[in-house]
């Protein structure tokens, strides 16, 4: 491999700045909804008093598992030696925190008392996930940075290896954590099992992939600089293992749940009798998220197109969404079981009402305010690249297939 060469991105002045007014645009927007939501309360959102954590979180959800996925592609050239994913180190770096960054944002302003963040900051709690949450992401953001620090500053090299495996195991940390706060809810039978901790480490690697593979096509075709069929063939395979490791981990889940008699109703829900719950998980998760772009990705002649493989990202990305739906929004709306022999007993508040499902319809509040995490995720990334030298010169195959002089 060449020697890769970094500049900042540069993108015509009037893109550039017209990029930056339509993402700070929604922004905006999503500041707007979020001060609606804070002025009225949320009774002017689709949440109830059984879904408390809705579409809001679904986007933050998404964002922070994606950022630990992002940051995938720097570890694997750091800490595994794959020369040819170092040269994405430093975006990688870059859009983990960015990601992160739009993530956390959207999860504070839809807690309802966002102005009691402080407390958590300060009086911690160490038997609540929550707090070791609090401590996760913060870490993340402070060890990325000083690993892109050792990246881009020549003197610190030395600290390089050090630096990205330390990264590399705090993330895994992090995406164990954001899995863990489902399942230690035991109260929820749709959460309760240790398996999910790393199903979203795995989901991590696939959705952080997917952002990581659509935005820096897009910041290389913008500023026209070249990517290999090489490099995106490499991308494309990691995608296809998991894709398949996230199919797995489906499978594991639902094998667990099945093998208490107490979860048949639950996985007779999900896969069957769930309504909108079941359509988004077949549909929505498993065919559109996962086995459309698996078929796409192995495709002879699809596989090899750009613009099917950035369809597949986009697919992969909205099925991602699709799978936080039907787990966080799906796993609420399932009737808790507070009393399994007491067919009878009924409440006002949802406990053991025999079958009934919740129901939830987001409202635009809530859509506008998760919208705008993203907005703010992809305008620190903008003005990182541009400000920065992060982004290569050029990624074509001469620059990081080691074997292109013996193939040329």
């Amino acid at each position: 491999m060449k020697r890769i060469v970094y500049r900042e991105w540069h993108l015509a002045p009037q893109r550039y700045w017209g990029l930056l007014a339509l993402l700070a645009i929604v922004a905006g927007i999503g500041g707007l909804a979020f001060w609606y939501m804070e002025h009225q309360g949320h009774w002017v959102t689709g949440m109830t008093n059984e879904i408390v954590w809705g579409t809001p979180h679904l986007f933050a959800i998404f964002l922070i598992v994606a950022a630990s996925g992002a940051l995938n592609l720097a570890s694997i050239g750091t800490v595994f030696g794959k020369t040819p994913y170092q040269p994405l180190g430093r975006f990688s770096g870059l859009l983990a925190v960015a990601l992160l960054i739009g993530g956390l944002l959207v999860l504070v302003l839809d807690l309802g008392r966002p102005d009691r963040l402080i407390v958590a900051m300060t009086s911690y709690n160490f038997r609540s996930i929550f707090a070791w949450n609090v401590l996760l992401y913060t870490g993340f953001i402070a060890i990325v940075l000083a690993y892109l620090v050792t990246m881009m500053d020549r003197r610190l090299r030395a600290y390089y290896k050090a630096a990205g495996t330390l990264a590399f195991t705090w993330r895994l940390l992090l995406t164990t954590g954001t899995g863990s706060i489902f399942g230690f809810i035991v109260a929820r039978q749709a959460f309760d099992t240790a398996v999910l901790a790393p199903m979203f480490i795995v989901m991590s690697f696939l959705y952080g992939l997917a952002v990581f593979i659509l935005v820096l096509m897009f910041a290389c075709a913008q500023d026209e600089r070249p990517i290999g069929a090489y490099l995106l063939n490499r991308l494309k395979g990691l995608m296809a293992i998991f894709i398949a490791g996230v199919l797995l981990f489906i499978l594991i889940y639902f094998l667990t749940k099945l093998y208490g008699a107490k979860h048949y109703d639950l996985v007779n829900y999900y896969l069957v009798s769930g309504g909108r719950y079941t359509v988004a998980f077949w549909f929505g998760w498993v065919f559109l998220g996962l086995l459309a772009p698996f078929g796409i990705i192995l495709h002879p002649v699809l596989g090899q197109d750009r613009r099917w493989l950035a369809g597949a990202c986009a697919l992969v990305i909205l099925g991602g969404m699709a799978s936080l739906y039907v787990l966080v929004i799906g796993g609420q709306a399932y009737p808790l079981s507070l009393f399994p022999d007491q067919t009878i007993l009924e409440s006002g508040f949802h406990d053991g009402v025999g079958g009934q499902i919740s129901g939830y319809a987001p409202t635009m509040p809530e859509f506008l305010l998760g919208l705008g995490g993203v907005a703010v995720a992809m305008l620190i990334t903008a003005v990182g690249l541009r400000a920065l030298q992060l982004l290569p010169e050029s990624l074509a195959d001469k620059e990081v297939d080691p074997h292109a002089a013996v193939k040329a």
